[in-house]
């Protein structure tokens, strides 16, 4: 099992070194200008706080979508069930490997009484969501900001979202999946195709989440320096190739480093190095506050679950 993860990891760890190298040149080319760029911030908190509440908005459309997708494979389980797994294990990706929210919430769903097999398809199909949604996305709204990453980047991320939409696939066609079976780990053997609807509205649902994400971003950007001009498009298109960089990342917890290094390369053609550096810290503080804000009360109720039992 090691022996098969270590190409991964290899274009796991590519994809980084080249995105920060290529942040890198960008901004020692830039250094004159980020030196002497100056930023006139105008803290706003209704801003920030409708910030806060939209990513908490898509957090919540993002767990029904994968709770139907649970559902259609003949499990029960009720959304505030769903909405603890999705958010306990979101803190997974804060470990080195990325496996620990896939595993987290396989581990979660089975106490909440998912089959087995499910539990581990389902979190793998949260992440494959994700991933093919956010490309869908980018490609409809800015395509210029795939290209903007270079080569190597943009290839990996292409390919690995493209993996992301076949393994969707493979779930919704029973011929697929039946083929695929004797290849499969016992436990995911049994599984039975997922409703083409509900694979559709999880899909859906991660589309209007990464656009709500992009509204986010927005009033962020407002609340922060108001004076600053960014559009629906961009905004969105740059949080989620920057996000989807971090996810493909796994040797990042968090995507720390190469995400920020995404937001840089992309938003300082338009707004200029030193306030890109400033609104990609700024993000990834909006995105700790959302997270852990949403999984606190769901992790102390998960304590004493644990202790009682």
């Amino acid at each position: 099992m090691a022996e098969s993860r270590r190409p991964w990891r290899w274009v796991q760890a590519t994809l980084a070194v080249i995105v920060m190298i290529l942040a890198g040149r960008y901004l020692a080319r830039q250094w004159e200008g980020f030196r002497t760029q100056a930023i006139d911030w105008q803290l706003s908190p209704l801003w920030l706080l409708l910030s806060v509440a939209l990513v908490w908005t898509a957090y919540a459309i993002l767990v029904e979508g994968w709770r139907r997708v649970v559902l259609s494979m003949q499990q029960r389980l009720s959304y505030r069930e769903a909405a603890r797994i999705c958010m306990i294990s979101n803190l997974g990706r804060y470990l080195p490997g990325k496996v620990w929210a896939i595993a987290g919430a396989a581990w979660l769903a089975g106490r909440a009484g998912v089959h087995a097999g499910v539990a581990v398809a389902a979190a793998l199909i949260l992440q494959a969501l994700a991933l093919a949604s956010g490309l869908v996305m980018v490609a409809a709204l800015a395509p210029g900001a795939i290209l903007g990453l270079g080569g190597g980047a943009r290839t990996t991320l292409v390919a690995v979202a493209a993996v992301a939409l076949g393994a969707l696939l493979v779930f919704v066609i029973p011929g697929l999946l039946i083929r695929l079976r004797p290849w499969l780990p016992a436990t995911l053997r049994t599984l039975m195709p997922v409703a083409p609807a509900a694979m559709l509205a999880g899909f859906l649902a991660n589309l209007l989440a990464w656009g709500l994400y992009g509204l986010a971003f927005q009033a962020l950007v407002h609340g922060l320096v108001p004076d600053t001009v960014l559009g629906w498009p961009e905004a969105t298109a740059v949080f989620a190739t920057s996000y989807l960089v971090g996810l493909i990342a796994a040797l990042a917890p968090g995507g720390l480093g190469p995400r920020e290094f995404v937001f840089v390369l992309l938003l300082s053609p338009s707004l200029g190095p030193k306030l890109a550096v400033a609104l990609a810290v700024a993000s990834r503080l909006l995105l700790t506050v959302t997270e852990l804000g949403a999984s606190l009360p769901f992790l102390a109720a998960l304590r004493r679950a644990l202790r009682d039992s």
